[in-house]
């Protein structure tokens, strides 16, 4: 994907002063509900209206979409409203049918990211399509399994590529359905800096009083546009209720979410910016070096543990330093989530030390 600006391309297409917004149900549920949240969609900052007619759901039983006729629906709201339509495509028999009905943007879900044959699957079935393309993030926090997903549509000749953040699933308990895991949008986006980023707010947080927090967020790292499930009774939605706002909310959403510059050419500005990221560098620098000084003594410790055949990891002392990490980082205004991380990463790097002595 060397050429990634050209597909950054079809966004100017749209000549938009604001971020790029989709909006629609999560289901396709009636041909009267289609139409209606379309209608209220209509004047807004909406571009793309989205809908789900073929629902993965986790287990059987539950609602799974209306299928084919769904797509109907959707002409029908095209040719009233003049908006583009998107539906999510799971397998080629989806593709085939969404293609037919001349739908515009089809999108791959989480679930089918995860599986590289039903990637490929979808790749062969829109080969060389001049229609969008958007792939969600893999359920899993796997930026490969994002990336792979991506090379196997550009390789079928797609180039109206882009990706859509909607967070990614976890056991620890959060205050999101899906964990944003920011950094690996951002690492996605620093290796293609061109590719449209869209972020998912309704799959991230699961919970509508969150829906404008997290897009506030996604438009402070400039991200491109944003996906959001709006419905015009959302307690009654046939899926995902609780994540899904009324077209009102969405327009004010949009009013009150505050865009900000990519850059300032201003001088001021870059001095202070520059003398900033001076210390930031300054400050990396010492980082590392600290570390490296850390699994030095690391290492010695291992060597001391093997001259006396004592077993390398020490439960008791690791959650001792733990909680005194914790409660130092909290005095210094860091939070629990990344501290945790950081002394994880920096314990199972002592410990490889220690196992690589014991190899010696």
């Amino acid at each position: 994907m060397e050429n990634s600006k050209a597909l950054g391309t079809w966004l100017d297409d749209f000549k938009l002063s604001h971020p790029l917004v989709i909006a629609g149900p999560c289901s396709a549920e009636t041909e009267e509900q289609v139409l209606e949240i379309a209608r209220e969609l209509k004047n807004s900052d909406v571009s793309i209206f989205r809908a789900g007619i073929w629902k993965p759901r986790t287990r059987p039983g539950g609602f799974e979409g209306v299928g084919e006729i769904g797509l109907n629906w959707l002409q029908k709201a095209k040719e009233e409203t003049g908006l583009l339509m998107a539906v999510e495509v799971a397998n080629a028999q989806h593709v085939k049918l969404a293609l037919e009905h001349n739908i515009d943007v089809l999108w791959i879900g989480a679930r089918t990211t995860v599986n590289p044959f039903a990637v490929q699957e979808i790749a062969d079935a829109l080969q060389n399509t001049d229609k969008i393309v958007l792939l969600k993030n893999p359920v899993n926090p796997d930026l490969s399994l994002w990336l792979g997903g991506l090379e196997r549509l550009y390789n079928a000749g797609i180039k109206k590529l882009g990706v859509i953040h909607r967070g990614f699933s976890t056991y620890e308990k959060t205050k999101y359905r899906n964990n944003p895991e920011w950094q690996i949008a951002i690492e996605l986006q620093s290796k293609f800096p061109d590719l449209p980023l869209i972020c998912d707010p309704s799959h991230i947080t699961g919970r509508r009083d969150m829906i404008q927090e997290v897009s506030q967020q996604a438009l402070d790292l400039n991200y491109d546009g944003l996906i959001i499930e709006t419905h015009c009774n959302p307690d009654k939605a046939w899926s995902d209720a609780p994540q899904q706002i009324t077209p009102t909310a969405l327009k004010q959403l949009c009013v009150d979410l505050k865009v900000r510059k990519e850059s300032d050419d201003a001088d001021e500005y870059n001095q202070k910016l520059a003398g900033l990221r001076t210390q930031i560098d300054e400050l990396d620098a010492k980082l590392i070096n600290v570390l490296a000084k850390r699994m030095k003594i690391a290492d010695a410790i291992g060597m001391l543990k093997k001259e006396r055949n004592v077993a390398v990891l020490q439960s008791n002392r690791w959650n001792e330093v733990l909680g005194r990490m914790i409660l130092d980082g909290e005095e210094k205004g860091l939070s629990e989530g990344f501290w945790l991380k950081l002394f994880k990463a920096i314990h199972q790097e002592s410990i490889s030390h220690q196992e690589k002595v014991f190899k010696e």
